[in-house]
């Protein structure tokens, strides 16, 4: 499974580069807002950190407004990825952008009859948004195994991925229901690192090395 960030933050993203897993980057209009950054500059610099897909999100809502947007993002870089939303001016703008060659990743999915929409027209990604189902009561990885399930019973090539990840858990299921890609903030890419029996066997590994080290320099100063 890939494991994409989402946010549009440098120096996350140089981080999550420097452990060496990190396989693309998400963003969307609120994260580059956040930055407080000229839009295009901003995706620029982070295609140049991370070489794999880079998911960018139009600013407008109509099927002409986001092919005009796209094509500009994808002349930006050749790892870019036009985020398009499953309504039917986002798949009319997905037909049209694919059709150019243009890779696409369909956000804002909530159903598997919106997903199955996604990969017959032609969608790289799919984007299923787990927290987000959490939070409005209905069981959001749920979703994410049925889309696995009918994309591998169809033979469809587009690929899941797993957006709107709020903890480790989420990425471990996405995992064993065979997702293609989780997207998850920083916070939680850090915290695919921890586990308590980790911390306890590290540091008494580390404390026998000095308590080593300590004795052999007695040792040296004895025969000095």
């Amino acid at each position: 499974m890939e494991f994409f960030i989402d946010t549009a933050s440098i120096e996350e993203i140089r981080a999550a580069q420097s452990w060496g897993i990190l396989d693309g980057v998400t963003t969307n209009p609120t994260h580059v807002a956040k930055e407080g950054r000229e839009h295009k500059d901003l995706i620029q610099e982070i295609c140049s950190i991370c070489p794999g897909p880079v998911s960018v999100e139009p600013t407008v809502a109509d099927a002409q407004g986001m092919i005009r947007e796209g094509e500009e993002f994808a002349t930006w870089a050749p790892n870019v990825v036009v985020k398009v939303p499953i309504t039917p001016e986002g798949v009319r703008a997905l037909r049209a952008l694919r059709a150019k060659g243009i890779r696409c990743n369909v956000t804002l999915v909530f159903s598997l009859a919106q997903a199955l929409i996604a990969a017959k027209a032609g969608g790289t990604y799919v984007s299923p948004f787990v927290g987000r189902l959490d939070d409005a009561g209905a069981d959001g990885m749920e979703l994410v195994r049925d889309i696995c399930d009918a994309y591998r019973h169809y033979g469809f090539e587009t690929k899941v991925l797993a957006a709107s990840l709020r903890h480790p858990v989420h990425v471990i299921q996405s995992a064993l229901v065979g997702c293609h890609v989780a997207t998850m903030p920083f916070r939680v890419m850090e915290q695919l690192f921890n586990h308590p029996m980790t911390d306890i066997g590290l540091e008494k590994f580390l404390a026998d090395a000095r308590r080593l080290k300590s004795e052999l320099e007695i040792r040296r100063a004895a025969r000095g």
